[in-house]
């Protein structure tokens, strides 16, 4: 009898169970709803006199881009990319940095105010070493920068600002724009196989680098 001894446990009822699950429901209904908004952020700086564009995005979030850049009050637009993976031996242009800037150059943004900064190649972390290439670019060049907006695409964005805001603070303060993605929609991305990919993949992403952000 020495082996085994008799203990009480506190359990849930029939109802404390009912409740239980009615509130995980609820709040997996609310993460569902708006996990896409969280990460699809858009902050930006109002007053920002850069823009800079993460270069592998879409023609039409390229579009995007060039709108935001007529329409804001910017000085200059700098693209950030890495080497094209696909392809690469029969492009005209070995960078996504230079397509982005060549592409934003025929809708219409004046060549002089493109500044385009290639990103290493890295096998990973390439947000990251496209942050740190871009600010070496700046203090390699001194350029006299106030404050940027970072525009990248969907649900991307967050993961982005907290990398760059990272890498840029406090000196140059980092705002955020996500343009808007046409391969789902994103008030109902669980139905799509695109969006399900994208959020689960980007919400995995972002608790990664936050968790490097916490230990730096």
């Amino acid at each position: 009898m020495w082996l085994i001894k008799r203990q009480e446990i506190w359990t849930l009822t029939a109802q404390g169970w009912a409740l239980f699950l009615i509130v995980l429901a609820g709040n997996l209904f609310f993460v569902i709803q708006n996990i896409h908004s969280f990460l699809a952020v858009n902050s930006p700086i109002k007053s920002a006199d850069t823009l800079v564009i993460d270069g592998w995005i879409c023609d039409y979030a390229l579009e995007q881009a060039a709108g935001e850049f007529k329409s804001g009050s910017y000085r200059q637009i700098i693209t950030i990319g890495s080497k094209v993976e696909q392809g690469f031996y029969l492009a005209e242009y070995q960078n996504f940095a230079e397509i982005a800037a060549l592409t934003l150059a025929k809708l219409g943004v004046p060549q002089d105010k493109l500044i385009i900064v290639p990103t290493p190649s890295v096998t990973k972390n390439r947000t990251n070493a496209s942050a740190v290439a871009l600010w070496q670019y700046i203090s390699d060049k001194n350029l006299p920068i106030e404050s940027i907006n970072l525009l990248t695409i969907d649900a991307h964005g967050r993961r982005s600002w907290l990398i760059f805001s990272n890498i840029f603070a406090p000196k140059i303060p980092v705002g955020i724009i996500s343009a808007k993605t046409k391969n789902y929609d994103p008030q109902k991305w669980w139905s799509s196989s695109e969006g399900v990919r994208v959020v689960i993949s980007e919400a995995i992403a972002y608790i990664y680098a936050k968790l490097i952000s916490w230990k730096l």
